[in-house]
């Protein structure tokens, strides 16, 4: 397949060196906690972001509800929604507690819930408020990397200067130096968050211009991001690549990064290891009695064996209710086996 191939002539390893090279974009109802202790058992040195939480949920509520996470997470960085200096500051005091590396302002969600809310993409129009907001957060929390992510415009904006101005008043009011591109505009009126994925035409070439004309910024590109041979060619342009849905739907998309991109040559990790931390990972969870059932984990398990004879019958298991409502961790050892039995089959053919 031809994310498993080296993407690099001769295969050089090229040395890119900021801590952000690659990275898991924060996906609503995805990019959970059980996701991402998945996805740090594939790869050890790629970012992940939790989905966006609105901060109004974590100073109101309950904290450890959508703060808690596994100390074998990082680095990762907490993801808030709103546009209130000061709601953010508490938010971003209370995510420092949790020990996580960086906290990010989220300016490019166009669903209305967000608008409705005065946050999200909208904010790009607001860059002032952005810069307080950000602030704001710097100064709650000042030894974690406050970062936005955003669009390159909203709505039929389609001059480059749109968001060249937006990141340069921000590099001059703010510390923020991190900055993550949504290379596609969002259209705030007539499009739906999932066509506000697909339907804005992608121009990575405004957020190659970024990082030329502000080279002292990180500048992470995100956006229709596939294959390894497409994130190898984003990074001779920028600094990271953030990767969405395909790290999603076939997370053993990350099993090389190590290798490739961080020069780390420990041995990627084996489907059967994988299988048993998860194994060990959903025992611990259900014995913990906070609420969760194995419907919970397993879902962000689907995609796993993505390419191998036995994904079907995998998938199948992990997502049959009845299969699934005791909640018994072995579910995940007896879906492999299915998935072994499958292989051997395979080579026998």
């Amino acid at each position: 397949m031809e994310n498993d191939k080296f993407p690099f002539k001769n295969k050089e390893i090229i040395d890119f060196k900021p801590k952000r090279t690659l990275s898991i974009a924060p996906m609503l109802d995805w990019t959970d906690r059980h996701y991402r202790y998945m996805a740090r058992q594939i790869s050890r040195h790629t970012w992940l972001y939790t989905e966006m939480i609105n901060a109004g949920a974590i100073v109101y509520g309950d904290p450890a509800r959508f703060l808690l996470k596994d100390e074998c997470e990082n680095p990762v960085a907490l993801q808030l929604g709103g546009s209130e200096p000061a709601l953010l500051a508490q938010a971003a005091q209370k995510a420092a507690e949790y020990d996580y590396d960086e906290i990010n302002l989220n300016c490019g969600c166009p669903s209305p819930r967000v608008q409705k809310g005065a946050f999200g993409a909208c904010l790009m129009g607001e860059v002032d408020l952005v810069s307080g907001c950000l602030n704001a957060m710097q100064d709650a929390a000042p030894d974690c990397d406050i970062t936005v992510k955003h669009r390159i415009g909203i709505d039929r904006q389609t001059e480059y200067q749109v968001v060249a101005d937006f990141v340069g008043t921000l590099r001059d009011k703010t510390a923020c130096r991190t900055y993550i591109v949504h290379a596609r505009n969002a259209w705030l009126d007539g499009l739906s968050p999932k066509e506000n994925r697909d339907i804005p035409p992608l121009k990575y070439d405004y957020v190659y211009r970024l990082k030329q004309e502000f080279p002292d910024l990180e500048i992470i590109i995100n956006g229709g991001i596939k294959t390894n041979a497409e994130i190898a060619e984003h990074l001779r342009h920028v600094d990271g690549v953030m990767i969405g849905r395909e790290a999603y739907h076939n997370p053993m998309i990350m099993r090389n990064w190590d290798n490739l991109f961080y020069g780390d040559m420990q041995p990627e990790i084996a489907y059967d290891e994988l299988v048993q931390r998860l194994y060990a990972y959903a025992q611990t969870q259900l014995a913990a009695n906070r609420g969760t059932i194995l419907r919970h984990m397993a879902r962000h398990y689907l995609g796993l064996m993505h390419g191998l004879h036995g994904a079907k019958v995998w998938r199948r298991m992990l997502s049959d209710a009845d299969l699934l409502k005791d909640s018994r961790p072995e579910l995940l050892l007896e879906a492999w086996a299915a998935v072994e039995r499958g292989l051997q089959e395979e080579s026998l053919s």
